[in-house]
């Protein structure tokens, strides 16, 4: 059987992402049927698209530049929630939360970006 390259479960980026994914796909269904189809189509498709970028890079053998890729969709998805919670769709507690989760994330990939800087650079 094929072994993962990366031990994503062990992983703590890869976790946290799936505990937000966990969270944040019920709480974006619960907003307000004229926003499901806006904002929340958007936070959730960010976030996926976040998963998937991650999933990438640990299966590239030069992870940089879609861990670059995956930084630019972080900050699109602090944008969304900023503006969920502007808008009213998320209470004080849940943004807080979700800044928590999301601050946790841009830390830990902040990290692997520098773990694989020296192989990017040519």
């Amino acid at each position: 059987s094929r072994t993962e390259k990366v031990p994503m479960k062990q992983s703590p980026i890869f976790t946290r992402t799936y505990d937000l994914l966990r969270w944040l796909i019920p709480a974006t269904i619960k907003f307000p049927r004229e926003q499901r189809f806006v904002l929340a189509e958007a936070v959730q498709r960010t976030a996926l698209a976040w998963q998937e970028q991650l999933i990438e890079a640990a299966y590239s053998p030069t992870p940089h530049a879609r861990l670059r890729e995956a930084d630019v969709t972080l900050t699109k998805l602090r944008t969304y929630l900023r503006l969920c919670n502007d808008l009213g769709l998320l209470s004080s507690g849940q943004y807080a939360h979700v800044s928590r989760l999301v601050d946790e994330l841009g830390r830990l990939l902040g990290g692997w970006l520098e773990s694989t800087k020296e192989k990017a650079r040519p």
